[in-house]
């Protein structure tokens, strides 16, 4: 008689048969490295079709059908695999998952036990050296001639067996073959083949020193990833000369990292855009779609998510227009209209960015147009302003047919708050650059200005000779501006290829020529004055004005040799403190240089607003300023410097009379901000008033 809960001895022998017979055809089922390879294709691609696992495997042919049936059928009957009979797709089942790892970790196990030499692959694998790898790798990344391919891998392979070890790495024997190239006097190949990537050290102080990051985990892997595609550049894809040259300081590229990747400055109508609904193909599929809406609350949404992805699509900013004929019909109810704009402005500046400074989103407002609107969309800006610590949002206020009056009180209350205001004729972001292409038929337009020329540099090098100093500027913007014209067709191919989905689909921009390509003079007054040796009266500014016009004039002639128009332009840029700190390094014992009272260059124009009341269009800063204006056909950028103590009332004051003086100017108001709240609104020196935090921004 049994008892209860036990088995009897031929029943377990049973079991144990029908266990080791499973287990057996399991095995069997992992003898076939055809069946190893379609575990594999569903493991990491799965669930598949029929067809698109028979291809996947490498059963192209009607002839192998058969022999691909019976491996699946295999599979199938060991539960490895299963159907999903509604859907038609093969998925690898958790038993196929763990045969899969077992045969992995088989696989590894036998080259350590062998004694033989292995290496642990960037692919998360382990894999047996095999010198013949070497030899592809050089052939088929560094486009080495196969004997000399050969030539380098034997030498390489004598050194690891020198080494007596079994454990080896991909990026050990690159650093190998490396050596070994610049051993042989191969340094371009080597170029080709280095492997781009950050010290231990680095990762480990960017990740000690997080003061510097202020949107997260998101932070710290743009920044890494920008470090890697900006190494890309200067080694692999621009032209050596201009590589050398943004390292030497004699120009600046900024934002290296994406620079082949997105533009700078992007223009762009967005009544246009909403209304014709944003295609975003089979690209953001974790984002809403919003399809064309003439409510309220759809278009707001759908504006608020508009700005997040496009911010994405540019480097330093982009400027909207005609978003008060968006919102034109919405005129009788507009409390509620500003309440819903100021929510979207606040969705909006959620978004990620790229570096520690936003990419600014600027509305661009024409006066004399939708009165109500104009000023319902600018009180929805000043509520945002004063929830946000650091506006990424801006106002461009077009006054060219409007009165600047009617929203200067408005403007001088945003200003005081910290706002982003620029007020401006015509079409110009808020940097100062002048959109190129305002005849274009397109929606949208693109400009490309993150080349800086060290001017007090040339100027050093010219030996106070103003006709050498001219030609080498000239000399020096031909392979910046080759380069640029380079970096267009590297954006357009990455667009048209997906990675920019609102330029790619909504926009036809590179066929349509609305690219235009913009470089910016840094330190023309240093050069000139401080350098060159030249007096700042009439004679010396003449000498100024010769400077932009030779430039203006190289750009035109580059430019029709390109095919794409270019600009000049004076604007501000990060360059400008990395150039006066690099020459206060080369040349720190000159008494020109030790003269200048900032640790950075000039950037276009500053008009301090305490004098302004005293200007006429008459007085000689004044004329000069619109002089550089109209010379510089890239734009340039004037700075309305505020007292950071000045009332409201005063700037009021101040931007009124600066508009009547000059076409472009930004004005510009220091205010203290605590770091730890964001709080902003009272002027304070030591600790934040309402959290008593010492760290103020």
């Amino acid at each position: 008689m049994e008892l209860a809960g036990e088995i009897s001895e031929p029943k377990r022998s049973g079991i144990l048969q029908s266990t080791s017979k499973r287990v057996r055809m399991i095995f069997s089922v992992m003898a076939s490295p055809n069946r190893i390879d379609i575990l594999r294709i569903l493991n990491s691609k799965g669930p598949l079709t029929y067809s698109e696992l028979k291809s996947l495997a490498g059963f192209k042919s009607k002839k192998e059908s058969g022999k691909f049936a019976y491996h699946l059928r295999k599979l199938l009957r060991q539960s490895l695999v299963a159907l999903n009979k509604s859907e038609r797709r093969y998925t690898i089942t958790n038993l196929g998952k763990l045969v899969l790892s077992l045969a992995r970790q088989i696989e590894e196990r036998s080259i350590i036990e062998s004694g033989k030499m292995y290496v642990r692959t960037s692919h998360e694998s382990i894999e047996e050296f095999n010198s013949h790898k070497i030899i592809q790798s050089l052939v088929r990344e560094g486009s080495l001639p196969l004997e000399l391919a050969q030539k380098i891998t034997e030498e390489v392979e004598n050194r690891i067996y020198k080494y007596q070890t079994t454990y080896l790495t991909g990026s050990l024997i690159r650093e190998m073959v490396n050596s070994v190239l610049l051993e042989h006097g191969h340094e371009e190949y080597r170029n080709k083949l280095a492997r781009l990537g950050l010290p231990v050290y680095d990762v480990q102080e960017m990740i000690s020193n997080l003061d510097n990051v202020d949107n997260g985990a998101e932070g710290l892997l743009f920044n890494t990833g920008q470090r890697v595609f900006a190494e890309h550049l200067l080694t692999n894809i621009l032209p050596k000369d201009v590589a050398d040259s943004h390292l030497s300081g004699d120009l600046h590229i900024t934002n290296p990292g994406i620079w082949s990747m997105i533009p700078d400055t992007i223009f762009v109508n967005i009544k246009e855009l909403i209304e014709d609904g944003i295609d975003l193909g089979g690209k953001y599929l974790d984002v809403s779609r919003i399809s064309s809406s003439k409510q309220l609350d759809g278009i707001t949404s759908a504006l608020s998510i508009t700005i997040s992805l496009l911010s994405k699509e540019a480097s330093q900013e982009i400027v909207l227009d005609g978003l008060a004929g968006l919102f034109t019909k919405y005129s009788k109810s507009l409390p509620e209209f500003e309440q819903k704009l100021t929510d979207a402005f606040a969705t909006a500046s959620t978004t990620s960015k790229y570096n520690k400074t936003s990419t600014v989103v600027s509305i661009r407002l024409q006066l004399g147009t939708d009165t109500k609107i104009i000023n319902s969309i600018i009180n929805a800006y000043k509520n945002y302003v004063k929830i946000t610590p650091i506006p990424k949002i801006g106002l461009i206020i077009d006054h060219d047919k409007g009165k600047i009056t009617d929203v200067s009180k408005s403007a001088a209350e945003i200003i005081s708050l910290g706002g982003k205001v620029m007020f401006a004729k015509g079409q110009v972001s808020s940097s100062g650059v002048t959109n190129g292409s305002t005849k274009n038929t397109s929606p949208l337009s693109i400009t490309l200005q993150s080349v800086s020329i060290n001017l007090p540099r040339l100027a050093f090098e010219s030996n106070k000779d103003e006709t050498y100093f001219r030609a080498r500027l000239a000399l020096l913007m031909k392979p910046a501006l080759a380069s640029m014209a380079l970096r267009k067709k590297e954006i357009s191919d990455l667009t048209r290829r997906g990675l920019n989905p609102i330029l790619a689909k909504n926009t036809q921009y590179m066929q349509r020529s609305s690219v235009s390509l913009v470089v910016n003079l840094v330190g023309l007054k240093e050069a000139v004055f401080n350098i060159l040796g030249f007096q700042d009266n009439k004679e010396g500014r003449d000498i100024l004005h010769k400077v932009i016009e030779t430039a203006v004039d190289v750009g035109a002639k580059k430019g029709k040799e390109l095919g794409d128009p270019v600009a000049i332009c004076m604007t501000e840029t990060e360059g400008s403190i990395r150039f006066a700190s690099l020459d206060g390094e080369k040349y720190g014992k000159n008494s020109s240089l030790n003269s200048m009272d900032t640790d950075y260059y000039s950037q276009g124009v500053v008009i301090d607003s305490s004098e302004i009341s005293d200007f006429t269009a008459k007085s000689e800063s004044i004329s000069e300023c619109n002089k550089l204006s109209k010379l510089l056909n890239g734009g340039l950028l004037v700075t309305l410097a505020i007292d950071k103590e000045a009332k409201p009332e005063e700037i009021k004051k101040s931007i009124e009379k600066a508009s009547e003086l000059t076409s472009s100017f930004k004005p510009m108001k220091k205010i203290s901000i605590c770091g730890e709240c964001g709080f902003k609104e009272e002027l304070f020196e030591d600790k934040c008033p309402k959290c008593k935090s010492p760290y103020i921004v």
